[in-house]
């Protein structure tokens, strides 16, 4: 099976930063979009920021500015820089990928289990 095991979060004050990182591994082909997303107690999870294999980048609106996603595709590996963090960006993260598991084969979404990212005021 496809495993992907994010890394980085924990607990930073308002306008702290912190940096994820997510690493793919198992059964892969190929790798195009990988991308972060949060989901806060309550609510629907939510796109952070994505980011394709050839570099094509969208980043959530509440996010532009201060987060920056990149990749290593020979490590199969996402990161996200988070800066001048604020409360409301308390949740947990999950990475994501659009996993190719051998040639021919259809790409499927795969996602981590996430990591807690706490933002104290």
């Amino acid at each position: 099976q496809v495993h992907l095991v994010e890394s980085g979060g924990g607990l930073v004050q308002a306008g702290g930063s912190l940096r994820l990182s997510c690493a793919a591994s198992g059964s892969i082909f190929s790798i195009n979009a990988m991308g972060w997303y949060r989901q806060a107690p309550g609510k629907q999870r939510e796109l952070v920021a994505t980011i394709t294999r050839a570099g094509s980048i969208n980043y959530a609106d509440s996010v532009k500015g201060r987060f920056t996603i990149s990749r290593d595709n020979a490590k199969n590996t996402v990161y996200l820089q988070m800066s001048s963090l604020k409360s409301e960006d308390t949740a947990v993260y999950y990475c994501n990928a659009d996993v190719q598991e051998a040639r021919g084969y259809q790409y499927t979404r795969r996602w981590g289990q996430g990591t807690q990212v706490t933002v104290s005021s």
